[in-house]
């Protein structure tokens, strides 16, 4: 997905849920900060989002432009209606999150995760897809260990998961947490 489908999708998100601000909280709200983000973080064609102002209409959002929805089917892009509680988020991301405007949101605001507290949220979920766009978003210089590192002791997760996501930071920092494929 790149920035202009996007914004497609929170033009539309915002006129089904007649809200003009939606969150995203999925990959691809790294293009709120990285507007030409790179390729290898662009891979899914869902946005994970809610309305600002009415979280209650996420599933009307889903039932309308989600995945095999005519919308998916027209434009091979959809937004998957989530919750606020559908990630495990750092202390205070509601005051990083990034503004998404531009002529394909007629108006309406996305409001995308800062790209660290998107890294750590997946870190959290710790599925092998997350994993990878962690390593990539660290490879590719988008996110900084070293903040990863510091709001990570924001996080509200038991002791073992905190250990675990720095080990899984440590080792993708260095580059040893990569699968090797040949």
């Amino acid at each position: 997905m790149n920035r202009q489908q996007l914004e497609h999708i929170i033009r539309a998100a915002c006129n089904i849920a007649d809200d003009d601000e939606v969150v995203i909280l999925g990959s691809q709200a790294v293009l709120g900060q990285f507007p030409d983000a790179p390729e290898e973080l662009l891979a899914s064609m869902e946005a994970d989002l809610f309305p600002k102002h009415h979280p209650e209409r996420a599933e009307l959002i889903e039932s309308s432009i989600g995945e095999l929805s005519m919308f998916h089917e027209t434009f091979g892009y959809y937004a998957a209606g989530v919750s606020e509680e559908t990630a495990t988020l750092p202390a205070g991301w509601q005051q990083r999150l990034v503004p998404i405007r531009g002529p394909g949101t007629a108006g309406n605001t996305g409001w995308a995760l800062e790209v660290h507290d998107l890294v750590l949220s997946k870190y959290v979920a710790g599925r092998e897809k997350d994993r990878r766009y962690n390593r990539a978003a660290l490879r590719l210089r988008v996110v900084s260990a070293d903040q990863l590192r510091e709001r990570l002791t924001e996080l509200s997760v038991d002791s073992a998961t905190r250990t675990r996501i720095a080990r899984q930071i440590d080792a993708d920092a260095s580059g040893d947490g990569a699968p090797r494929s040949r």
